[in-house]
């Protein structure tokens, strides 16, 4: 599958960015969030111990005025007197506070010494003093804990009543330093209710030993006395050895993950500081986001820029590509720096130089082949030019042709240069054109001699039957070529042809400085034998019988005789090839006017 370079660009790009990006911007959003989440539970923990600074204050205020109105209350009871200014001052202007009652304590029992209640507050509710006795067996105040040196709070908000908490703390001591007296001041829930109420991020809210809510940012769940032992942080607070400290943990009912703080006060109640870690990761993952959005921007302006980079790129390799298929089409006139252009040379300025070099080369060595191809057959230039040849020769099976022509002296005495060069490039021109076609290398010529040959420089099973076809083949090309001679005035030609099969050296013969492709070998000299008997035998081909054992009756011969030749010394037997055998098996005769003639007596062949 074809896949455009632009295409491995922006996806090459697009992956890198993608990874670089995406790592940065988790990474760092990442971090981000790590240092805001540690950032975070300071600052939780940090709140709670300020709120927790903040109800001591309100509390101790509560309690200095409670204590003076207390005392007020109980010298006032003691006495029989009126109400003092300091009961007035602490208690009655106080519109936070509803009741105060003194306890005594004497063992285990708990007498009530004195008590002052507001009627105006009650009867909003259309209650009475009375509430106030209820409201202590309801909330089950813990006296004992009282008596014995702390201070307790409790949430008395009951349905259809105020809002109150209630504060217990020690009055009087005996010489012995044992608690004789304590007061309990009912006050309004709103009083310890203002530091929780602002709605931020955060929750803050007021527990007290039992995890009962005396405080919170929703002021409805105060009112509701809700007991919060169901979150984790809130139980872990209450049995930590720590006053303040932090804790990770699940909403039970929203199933959220929060951070939360804690910080005991010194009467027992606890403030707790809670954060959702959804609002403490939101910015980090706003800043993923828009990391994220900044990548798809960088990425997208990459994408384009590499688009119009890869242009200028592939633009010019398409066209490289396109002149790459002319030139291997044999179009060696392409000219690649004329057509690709850079404001700046670059190297696909110089790959389009070095592909017009190269085309100059291909150009020279294309003309170099088809020289070569001209004096030695393609065949030959092709491995002279792939270095499978060189000086040296190596022993082959070949089948070697040699012909010539009939009269050919006295026709070059009555004839002009021209006229018999003209004569022979039109014979060679249709003879060697079908010893090419034939797979034959046309080795040298001798004057108005060919000599071919089959087998080298590369042969294969079917010389001798492509050497006897080419044969046939020049036998009627001869007769067309004399038909035009004819026609234009001019004589016909005859000529003479040998064939013989064995074996020869082929290589490449010469010098450093000179060298020639041929085979040599008395194969070759049999050969040329064989073409001068013709005109002993009168035919224009011959063949040896080693050719005949070669072709077997692939063609129609006929038996010429013997001749005895120089280099042998046995009479050299030869036949007439008349035709060759057709697909179906019938032989079809190739005989031409020029195919036989008159025998007549040739010196070095002397027949048997």
């Amino acid at each position: 599958m074809r896949i455009p370079i632009s295409a491995k660009l922006i996806v090459i790009t697009t992956v890198l960015l993608l990874f670089v990006t995406g790592l940065i911007a988790v990474q760092s959003s990442n971090y981000f969030e790590k240092t805001s989440k540690q950032r975070e539970e300071n600052v939780n923990l940090d709140y709670a111990s300020a709120r927790a600074t903040e109800m001591e204050n309100v509390v101790r205020n509560i309690l200095d005025k409670a204590k003076i109105a207390a005392v007020s209350l109980m010298k006032q009871t003691q006495n029989n007197e009126t109400i003092s200014q300091d009961l007035e001052l602490n208690f009655d202007r106080d519109r936070d506070f509803i009741g105060l009652e003194i306890l005594k304590i004497d063992g285990t029992a708990v007498t009530s010494v004195a008590r002052r209640v507001k009627e105006e507050p009650l009867k909003q509710f259309e209650l009475d003093k009375s509430y106030i006795d209820n409201l202590r067996a309801w909330m089950k105040f813990p006296v004992r804990n009282v008596s014995q040196g702390s201070i307790e709070l409790v949430n008395g908000t009951y349905p259809k009543g105020p809002s109150l908490v209630t504060i217990g703390f020690p009055l009087i001591k005996d010489p012995q330093g044992r608690i004789t007296h304590i007061a309990l001041i009912d006050v309004q829930l709103s009083a310890l209710q203002k530091p929780f109420s602002e709605q931020k991020e955060r929750t803050f809210f007021l527990v007290d030993r039992k995890n009962i809510v005396l405080a919170h940012s929703d002021e409805k769940r105060a009112m509701a006395r809700e007991d919060l032992s169901r979150y984790d942080v809130v139980r872990n607070a209450q049995t930590s050895a720590t006053p303040r400290g932090q804790k990770h943990f699940v909403d039970p009912d929203t199933k959220e993950n929060y951070f939360g703080a804690y910080a005991r006060t010194s009467y027992g109640a606890t403030v707790f500081s809670t954060i959702s870690e959804d609002i403490i990761s939101e910015p980090a993952r706003e800043v993923r986001r828009k990391a994220f959005f900044v990548a798809g921007l960088v990425l997208s302006g990459a994408i384009f820029f590499i688009f119009v980079f890869s242009m200028t790129l592939t633009s010019p390799i398409e066209t490289l590509a396109e002149m790459i298929g002319l030139v291997s089409k044999g179009n060696f006139d392409v000219k690649a720096a004329s057509r690709i252009k850079s404001p700046f040379r670059d190297e696909v300025t110089d790959l389009a130089v070095a592909f017009d070099n190269m085309t100059d080369g291909l150009k020279e060595r294309d003309k170099v082949k088809s020289l070569f191809s001209k004096f030695h057959g393609s065949s030959v230039t092709d491995d002279l030019m792939s270095q499978e040849i060189g000086l040296g020769g190596q022993n082959r099976d070949v089948v070697v042709f040699f012909s010539d022509i009939r009269g050919f002296t006295a026709f070059s005495e009555n004839r002009s240069p021209e006229e018999v060069v003209e004569m022979l490039n039109e014979y060679f021109g249709v003879m060697v054109s079908i010893i090419n076609k034939n797979s034959g290398v046309v080795d040298k010529f001798i004057g108005d001699a060919i000599m071919a040959v089959w087998g080298a420089p590369k042969g294969s099973d079917h010389d001798a039957h492509l050497a006897l076809k080419a044969c046939m083949e020049m036998r009627k090309g001869l007769n067309d070529l004399n038909a035009k001679r004819i026609a234009r005035g001019q004589d016909p030609i005859m000529i003479g042809m040998g064939l013989h099969a064995g074996k020869a050296i082929s290589g490449t013969i010469g010098s450093d400085e000179r060298m020639e492709y041929t085979v040599i070998g008395n194969t070759v000299n049999t050969s040329s034998r064989i073409e001068a008997a013709t005109k002993a035998f009168g035919t224009d081909l011959l063949i040896s019988d080693d050719v005949m054992n070669l072709v077997g009756d692939a063609f129609k011969v006929d038996y010429a005789g013997a001749a005895e030749v120089k280099g042998r010394s046995e009479a050299l037997k030869m036949f007439k090839v008349r035709g060759y055998k057709a697909e179906n098996g019938e032989y079809i005769e190739v005989s031409t006017p020029y195919s036989d003639y008159k025998a007549e007596k040739v010196d070095k062949i002397k027949v048997a």
